[in-house]
């Protein structure tokens, strides 16, 4: 990566730490988007404080993981894009790492997040209602594995981009010796070269 050489700076200390909060502030925001669009199964209350599924078969859990894994995807799309953008070209490896480290902080503030959206009234319902009485469950993450594509995919556009930026350097290094070499005069035998 660009922005390597020498040890730790301030500038570099501070895209570390931007990346770091930049991308765990994102993942209050994916917590936020994650409760509002995932599903909940429909409880019915059988017993004070005792809810059982109304529908066993529900594939509420498992849309609700889903919209996870989307969300937590996008997200890391847009912490790589957006931190290689802004930071790594500039900052390096600091940054690479703020973000990375960021990305996983991003995960779980947005399992938090939306665990915690709604948590309260579900509490609520669960004490207080009476037998028979149906309201939907709190957001839970099943598929604890989706936690790993935020992170995953901040890394692959990073990686990505630097692979594109290197090579990019690379084709116009050779373009320029080619073209140098075709405006150099050829020299005639026996010429000496001062």
């Amino acid at each position: 990566m660009r922005g390597d050489e020498g040890g730790l700076t301030k500038g570099r200390l501070a895209a570390f730490l931007a990346a770091l909060a930049g991308s765990a502030v994102l993942g209050i925001a994916a917590g936020l988007i994650w409760a509002a669009v995932a599903p909940r199964p429909l409880l019915q209350e059988i017993a004070h404080g005792e809810a059982g599924l109304v529908n066993a078969e529900t594939t509420a859990f498992i849309v609700a993981d889903a919209w996870f894994a989307l969300v937590a995807a996008v997200g890391g799309l847009i912490t790589g894009t957006l931190g290689y953008r802004i930071l790594v070209r500039r900052a390096g490896a600091a940054a690479t790492v703020g973000l990375v480290a960021g990305a996983v902080a991003a995960g779980f503030v947005a399992l938090w997040v939306g665990g915690e959206v709604g948590l309260g009234t579900y509490n609520h319902l669960l004490a207080t209602s009476a037998t028979g009485t149906s309201f939907r469950s709190s957001l839970a993450l099943g598929a604890k594995s989706t936690l790993a594509f935020w992170p995953l995919c901040t890394s692959g556009v990073i990686l990505l981009s630097e692979t594109g930026a290197r090579r990019s350097a690379q084709g116009t290094r050779r373009e320029a010796r080619r073209e140098a070499g075709r405006h150099r005069q050829p020299q005639e035998p026996g010429a000496s070269v001062d």
